[in-house]
């Protein structure tokens, strides 16, 4: 495919973006998995970057992610708006569900943690399902203890999948991928492994929660569906205002 490897790394509000297509992104996360060690793939909402402007910690893991995608029609308008637009969105969703195919393709291994417990279990059989021969290595819930948590690190050290997907929510899920990457994970010797924070993929592939219909999501307004659904998440959209505000105090001083 013509353009694979394009695409640079821009900043908003402080943290790198990457301006790539969601078959780029996916381009990119094959060859991180050939090259092997370990990698982590960010899909970077206004949220976040938002939240990483006054987070040290979580700027800092946006810096070292391997990618970080954008997440989001405010993360679109934003780069374009700052001059350096990035080609379209590429949503955690809908990276996960494109490198499913991949994988099934590829024989890389995947591991899925996070949700309720059952969702995360119920997401990988809907997805073998969907794409034979996918092969998940293990399954494992988002409210686990200390404790569990041990067994699980032993688990996936053992296991060695190549894609390892999170869904704790942000900034949740980039902490923990960023602390088991560098301290627990990453052994010498070991496969490729690229890790990714989901939010709450699972949900939907389990078919627990209803996506937005495709017509809804080419206008743009699948936030606004989501809120519809779960009016909890207002307290979310309240930062994009703050979000719009950052971005044109960015553009203000470059002038």
């Amino acid at each position: 495919m013509k353009g694979k490897q394009a695409g640079k790394r821009i900043s908003i509000l402080g943290s790198p973006v990457d301006s790539l297509t969601l078959d780029q992104a996916a381009f990119r996360i094959s060859a991180l998995i050939r090259q092997g060690g370990c990698h982590q793939v960010v899909t970077a909402n206004p949220e976040i970057l938002y939240s990483a402007m006054h987070d040290d910690d979580l700027q800092a893991i946006l810096g070292r992610a391997a990618l970080v995608t954008a997440d989001g029609i405010g993360v679109v308008w934003a780069s374009s708006f700052l001059g350096e637009a990035v080609p379209e969105r590429v949503t955690g969703i809908d990276l996960m569900g494109h490198l499913m195919a991949s994988a099934a393709r590829e024989g890389w291994t995947c591991a899925f943690i996070g949700g309720k417990p059952g969702i995360a279990l119920s997401a990988a059989r809907r997805l073998s399902e969907q794409y034979p021969g996918l092969a998940v290595a293990g399954c494992y819930h988002g409210y686990f203890s200390e404790q569990e948590e041990r067994a699980i690190l032993d688990d996936l050290r053992r296991l060695r999948p190549h894609l390892l997907f999170v869904g704790f929510g942000a900034p949740r899920q980039e902490k923990w991928i960023d602390r088991v990457l560098r301290f627990d994970l990453c052994e010498e010797g070991a496969n490729g492994l690229v890790a990714i924070g989901v939010g709450g993929s699972f949900d939907v592939f389990s078919g627990t929660v209803k996506r937005a219909p495709l017509w809804i999501r080419r206008l743009h307004l699948e936030w606004l569906y989501r809120l519809a659904g779960q009016p909890s998440r207002l307290k979310r959209q309240v930062r994009l205002p703050l979000f719009m505000k950052a971005v044109f105090q960015q553009k203000w001083k470059r002038w």
